[in-house]
């Protein structure tokens, strides 16, 4: 809770107060004055001695009482000086909302980096720059100028102003639900996501965080955070920059880097958060979880006043992933005593008319539903809350006692309903009903079907809660001397890339499957290991200055006999000379042929946001056009390295297809643990590309492997 004084302050500071209305140092006086805030306000400004009645300051440091934080609204040239007073002052934070730093490019980033440094050295944290503001809604403390921000008990980060706005006049106008604290995340310079979450996750007012994120400054931290708060409070988000074009958006709007999509995704997913792609789901998501139980089982039930929605809804859901389960012989008699004989009780439920007279069957109906055993949830579709519009004002009760028995149900059953209704719009009192009883009504069939799987999702998530990994790695834990020793001699000899052989044998002492293989330095030498292999070979030049072997003629196929392996030996050490005059040559690698199999790629690589990740996919074309790939932020366990074989689209050909026998993937699951092993015991590994490696039934051939150090490691 070290943000305690900065979003929770007894008082408050204007610095850049102003009586031009269209200032901001005049416009958040204003609004603290008119929504209230109870604390201290403090205007600053030398050349005012009253601002809308409060005294207003010369400088900061001539305020007698004590100030937790400062809202800056002058421009950037004027920081240091002001940060320099707020440290005198003792102010434990600072909001700023002035641009030009790292969004802008070289010379804003480092004018960021010397403002964060003058903000350290004076013990001042810093929201921001470029950021809109911040709001704490239940204190009143408005330094945004949304107009009434609505209250509720969701958190909102954004790196957005005009999203927060979305979001909040979403609140306002389609909920009864809303906000604890908004926080205009900016470029998120000092103050980091992850120390945002941890303040959140001890909130008690805060029941779920919804986050709208352009990149990230230390992803790892907000997932090992993250990890930690989604145990007990769900984690909403929106994440930008998924394009090309998005992502250039992205830097220059935050000065973050936007990162790869796809390891974003993966990783948020691994560490619980529910991750929307559509905007329009965002909000609906957070309310739901905000305020509904988890669904247990992933098991859902419709219920419905005409078929087309029912099947729409169920097509919905089902590609969204959760189960519609037909519903007991018990329940479906107990539906077939409230409805007509029309009427279809299995799941999706259609009431066939039954409640064109009486609104409150749907009631009687949704609890015969969640007293099923096998239903974790209930989506409601089609007409309810309109029944008196649609067809008689005399309905209207019946559709309150409705709403009322429905709340109820979810209050003291801890089984959550979701209403959609074509009616919303129209705000007939039953739906502001459902809504005062905590369950979410939406107009869109879509949206009310997303906020009722991420119910589903997040339940998902906590049953599964002791499978996940804590994104924590303890590097060099797993270590091995001679592991060592290798890297420490390329990096003596001023390599960044191991030899082939290097790469190998580093895999091999950490358990990996390698082939018998030698280093040849002479012709001879290479026709006696072929010889003692009895198969064909493959001939490779190693060098330290030869990084790809093909393209330098250094590389010969499907050898066996004595001549030809030794003429082969001499034709790709003289293609080598030609190619690099001078290369350090160490010898020809002499390796069985790779029996037929399928190919694949493991492959690692340190991301600007989540630092070490791996991928795995199908190797070949496939990997080449159509990226069939699938990426884990490490470390990964061995559960985490099956899910990665079965997630490509392609997974279906590693079990057997057309007479080709099924793959050991239990091999293949240990290879990639391996992997995840070896980057988490030597730090210097910048990236490892293993490619191919080809699949048999029993076991695997890796081919080539390569291994790039970190540049700049100390000798």
């Amino acid at each position: 809770m070290s943000l305690k004084r900065i979003l929770n302050p007894e008082s408050v500071a204007i610095v850049g107060a102003s009586k031009d209305e269209t200032k901001r140092g005049f416009q958040a006086i204003r609004r603290l004055l008119e929504e209230k805030y109870e604390g201290q306000i403090f205007p600053v400004n030398p050349k005012e001695s009253r601002i809308l009645g409060l005294k207003c300051y010369a400088a900061i440091t001539d305020i007698k009482d004590n100030v937790d934080l400062a809202y800056i609204t002058t421009p950037a040239k004027t920081l240091p000086t002001i940060l320099k007073a707020c440290g005198e002052k003792g102010v434990a934070g600072v909001i700023v909302i002035a641009g030009g730093f790292g969004e802008t490019g070289s010379e804003g980033k480092e004018r960021e980096k010397k403002l964060i440094e003058e903000a350290r050295k004076n013990n001042v944290r810093l929201i921001g720059p470029n950021t809109s503001g911040m709001i704490n809604v239940h204190e009143k403390l408005n330094l945004v100028g949304f107009r009434e921000p609505p209250r509720g008990n969701i958190a909102l980060l954004c790196q957005s102003g005009n999203m927060a706005l979305t979001l909040m006049t979403e609140a306002s106008v389609k909920s009864f639900q809303g906000y604890t604290y908004y926080i205009g995340v900016g470029n998120e310079a000092d103050i980091r996501f992850h120390e945002y979450l941890d303040f959140f996750s001890q909130d008690e007012k805060t029941k779920a965080i919804l986050m709208y994120v352009e990149g990230m400054r230390d992803g790892r931290r907000f997932l090992q955070q993250a990890y930690k708060t989604t145990r007990e409070k769900p984690i909403i988000l929106l994440k930008s920059g998924r394009t090309t074009t998005g992502k250039k958006s992205a830097g220059s709007h935050t000065g973050a880097l936007a990162g790869i999509s796809e390891v974003a995704k993966t990783a948020f997913k691994r560490a619980g958060i529910i991750v929307i792609e559509n905007p329009d789901e965002l909000f609906s998501a957070a309310e739901t979880l905000a305020n509904l139980p988890p669904i247990k089982n992933n098991k859902v039930a419709i219920l419905a006043d005409g078929g087309g929605h029912a099947t729409i809804a169920a097509d919905i859901l089902s590609d969204l992933g959760v189960e519609i389960p037909r519903l007991s012989e018990h329940t479906q008699n107990k539906l077939r005593q409230i409805l007509p004989e029309a009427a279809s009780v299995r799941n999706p439920v259609d009431v066939a008319g039954g409640t064109d007279s009486d609104p409150s069957v749907f009631a009687y109906c949704a609890k015969a539903i969640l007293k099923d055993s096998d239903i974790g949830g209930l989506l409601i579709v089609g007409l309810f809350g309109g029944y008196s519009i649609r067809f008689a004002k005399s309905l209207e009760l019946m559709e309150e006692d409705a709403a009322h028995m429905m709340g109820k149900l979810v209050r003291d059953g801890k089984k959550p309903i979701v209403l959609h209704s074509l009616y919303s719009s129209a705000k007939p009192h039953s739906l502001n009903l459902m809504r005062y009883y905590k369950i979410p009504v939406y107009d869109a069939l879509n949206v009310a079907c997303k906020s009722i799987s991420v119910l589903a999702e997040y339940g998902n998530y906590l049953r599964r809660y002791k499978e996940k990994a804590n994104f924590v790695l303890k590097w060099g834990s797993k270590s091995k001397p001679e592991g060592k020793d290798i890297i420490k001699n390329a990096i003596r000899e001023n390599r960044r890339v191991l030899l082939e052989t290097e790469a190998k044998r580093l895999l091999q002492i950490h358990g990996a499957p390698i082939n018998k293989e030698i280093l040849a330095t002479t012709a001879g030498e290479a026709a006696a290991f072929a010889e003692k292999i009895g198969k064909d070979v493959v001939l490779k030049i190693v060098s330290p200055d030869i990084l790809h072997k093909s393209d330098s003629g250094g590389v010969r196929l499907h050898l066996r006999k004595k001549k030809d392996i030794e003429r082969a030996f001499k034709e790709i050490v003289q293609n080598a000379r030609k190619y690099s005059p001078g290369a350090d040559i160490r010898g020809v690698l002499v390796a069985p042929m790779a029996e037929d199999g399928v190919e694949v790629i493991i492959g690692t690589k340190n991301d600007a946001q989540f630092g070490p990740v791996i991928m795995f996919g199908l190797g070949g074309i496939m990997v080449e056009i159509l990226k069939d790939v699938s990426f884990r932020v490490l470390p990964i366990s061995t559960s985490a390295a099956k899910y990665m074989i079965e997630e490509i689209r392609s997974s279906s050909l590693l079990n057997g297809f057309r007479g080709i026998p099924p793959c050991d993937k239990k091999t293949l699951r240990r290879l990639l643990s391996i992997c995840s092993d070896l980057i988490e015991s030597y730090p210097e590994i910048e990236e490892m590309d293993l490619n191919p490696l080809i699949l048999h039934e029993e076991g695997l051939s890796l081919v080539d492997a390569r291994i790039i150090l970190k540049e700049n490691i100390p000798k």
